[in-house]
């Protein structure tokens, strides 16, 4: 890898990550405006709540960029620790203020000036300390009892605790991002078979306890049966990037996100965005998110060392796995996971912590062949 092709992709990485968090602007306010006029705000207070998080996820990116990758090895586990116990606040009895709940679920922290998911922090902070360890441990990661094992005893706890928020797609997101990196690492796919087969029980049984979340697996095997019920989200988000055709409706001139589609501005942005801006605008999307994908994979292959490419590939997952997800589900492909479109979703906390990874996927990328 020659100086002149790291910065020739880091740059590339870096523009098409502003254009994401541009597009990411434009698209929550073609989908939230009424909205907030309803709720007796101006119409772009989605949008400006959103641009506060650009501000503050803009500076973390050019920080992460330039700060030198090898900190995270330093950094991974007080990033643990500290996910841990912003995970345990809702579970508080003198944290309910703190952690209200919201829709039947306490997922977020209150600031005042700021709400942020504990759950966005847990993922960069698993892929940071699963590729720090996996990058000690070398071979060790082929064996179960001192390889998989001891990853097992940091993010399973982890994970349970974002699962009784509850948060079930979340959950299985981050041990997903810490499985991707194990596999990555060397680890025996036949480890993996088995935890997946033991943790079939467990899966099924959040599925079936919790109403919504069997309404929207029956729903992805039986599609269209009820539209006025258990169907009616994934019928609507068809709907509206079907009625995108060529060129979209228009900025701002969607129909869905008038009560048609629930969270038009986040779980279902995808589908607005496809609705407003067409199939060339889903096409240029898509293609920025292959782009940093591809790029981040190139810089993975290409890392300086091993803790580099590891940490690269689960940052390149974190973002990868969730939009590719997203755009699933709005199409229909796979049940509803409520897992945000990274840069262009409404939500602060997934923003923040996406520009960070991409910032820090720079810092991987700008060196590479460099003496530590």
């Amino acid at each position: 890898m020659t100086p002149e092709h790291a910065v020739w992709e880091t740059r590339l990485l870096a523009v098409v990550t502003a254009t994401l968090v541009v597009f990411g602007i434009a698209a929550v306010y073609g989908a939230s405006s009424l909205l907030a006029v309803q709720r007796g705000e101006p119409g772009a207070a989605f949008a400006l709540r959103q641009a506060t998080g650009v501000v503050l996820g803009g500076i973390l990116f050019l920080i992460a960029a330039r700060v030198d990758y090898h900190r995270w090895e330093r950094w991974a586990w007080p990033l643990i620790g500290l996910s841990a116990l912003l995970l345990l606040v809702p579970f508080l009895p003198v944290a309910r203020s703190l952690a209200p709940e919201i829709n039947g679920a306490r997922r977020w922290i209150d600031l005042g000036f700021f709400n942020f998911q504990p759950s966005e922090v847990t993922k960069l902070a698993v892929v940071a300390w699963t590729a720090m360890l996996a990058a000690k441990k070398g071979d060790l990661v082929r064996e179960f009892k001192r390889g998989v094992l001891p990853f097992m005893a940091i993010v399973v706890p982890l994970s349970a605790l974002i699962l009784l928020e509850p948060n079930l797609s979340t959950a299985v997101f981050v041990a997903l991002l810490a499985g991707v990196i194990l596999f990555t690492a060397g680890a025996r796919i036949g480890h993996f078979l088995l935890l997946g087969l033991a943790a079939v029980p467990i899966a099924w049984h959040e599925i079936v306890a919790v109403q919504y979340r069997l309404a929207r697996v029956i729903t992805f095997l039986s599609p269209g049966e009820d539209s006025q019920q258990t169907s009616w989200q994934i019928t609507q988000s068809v709907i509206g990037v079907g009625a995108g055709r060529v060129f979209g409706v228009g900025f701002g001139e969607g129909q869905q996100k008038l009560g048609y589609l629930p969270y038009a501005y986040s779980d279902f942005l995808f589908s607005t965005f496809a609705e407003e801006w067409g199939f060339v605008g889903v096409c240029l999307v898509v293609l920025l998110y292959a782009t940093l994908i591809g790029l981040g994979f190139r810089i993975a292959r290409t890392a300086g060392d091993r803790f580099g490419m590891l940490l690269a590939t689960g940052l390149t997952a974190l973002i990868g796995i969730s939009a590719v997800v997203h755009m699933a589900v709005s199409l229909g492909l796979v049940p509803t996971t409520g897992l945000p479109l990274p840069f262009l979703s409404y939500g602060r906390s997934n923003l923040v912590i996406s520009m960070v990874a991409a910032g820090v996927l720079i810092s991987v990328g700008r060196r590479r062949g460099k003496a530590r």
